[in-house]
């Protein structure tokens, strides 16, 4: 048993950055996934689009009220969820991890969760009319910039926990030059991808300045040396938010809208966002400007 768990926690990213109900259940689930798919020679990117595929199928079911679609709905989208761990696992597992795969999972949960809003829409549009959409569409700006941040402030922890080379944390300028030179006639779909991951970069950014101003002063300083009673200070600084950052990609908001649908009232989820995750989002970017903030207070007085 702990020869297994091992084995798991193996294919994990870190445990700082993992969620309860992930490492209980979606990580011991993927992992079984993933050593399926390596025995079948299936690659992580497939995964990855199977576990769309099965996400969309999700949303369509949440069009139509009634317990058993509402049921099937949430099945196919744990299901999804499973795969979408497994694809993570199986390219760490395979060392399979490429720069496609990142901008595949990133979009996996955006095309999930426009396929929900739109399904509540057309369900709700007799009631609600047309306002219905405009409800949909604030609370999916809010959703991508929480899970935009969420993402973006877990990869900042692995950058400085685990180093450059564990973490998946993307610079705008680096991206930029790579989409600078790849062409439009040997390669256009990379390139629009890529196109649009910069832009998803950028925004991230945009909302982390002091951040930004941490991380330059730092690799000025120290290039790819930083210390490690800096690492750990930061650690010391990031861990709390993990768990908000966890709170705001899937699980939490999960249980709210099966909490909604079950109701039969799936706009209250629109308002769980706009309210109670949108919350969460301020108080996790400012507090993490505030401790940026004070390291570049901090590294300028040193200098």
């Amino acid at each position: 048993m702990n020869c297994r768990k091992k084995e798991i926690e193996s294919t994990l990213k870190s445990m700082d950055t993992e969620e309860f109900i992930d490492l209980h259940f979606y990580r011991p689930v993927g992992y079984h996934w993933a050593l399926f798919f390596n025995r079948l020679g299936v690659s992580p990117n497939t995964v990855t689009v199977i576990s769309i595929i099965i996400g969309i199928a999700a949303g369509v079911c949440f069009y139509f009220p009634g317990l058993r679609m509402t049921l099937l709905g949430m099945l196919l989208l744990v299901w999804a969820n499973s795969y979408d761990s497994a694809d993570g696992q199986l390219a760490r597992m395979t060392g399979r991890n490429t720069p496609l795969g990142r901008i595949l999972d990133g979009a996996s949960g955006e095309l999930w969760f426009t396929s929900i809003y739109a399904a509540i829409c057309f369900r709700l549009m007799p009631l609600w009319g047309s306002w219905i959409w405009l409800l949909a569409a604030v609370a999916g700006f809010c959703h991508s910039r929480q899970a935009a941040m969420a993402d973006y402030y877990r990869n900042i922890h692995l950058h400085y926990l685990k180093g450059e080379s564990e973490s998946e944390l993307s610079d705008s300028a680096v991206l930029r030059e790579n989409y600078r030179k790849r062409t439009w006639k040997d390669s256009g779909i990379l390139k629009a991808v890529e196109y649009f991951y910069l832009q998803y970069t950028v925004g991230q950014e945009a909302w982390a300045p002091a951040f930004r101003r941490m991380k330059a002063l730092l690799r000025e300083k120290y290039r790819d040396e930083i210390p490690e009673q800096f690492r750990a200070a930061f650690r010391a600084g990031s861990l709390p938010l993990m768990k908000y950052a966890n709170m705001l990609s899937f699980n939490t908001r999960i249980i709210a809208l099966f909490v909604a649908l079950m109701i039969d009232m799936p706009w209250l989820y629109f308002v769980f966002e706009l309210t109670v995750l949108n919350g969460m989002l301020a108080y996790m970017v400012s507090t993490h400007e505030r401790f940026c903030a004070a390291f570049v207070k901090q590294l300028l007085s040193e200098s």
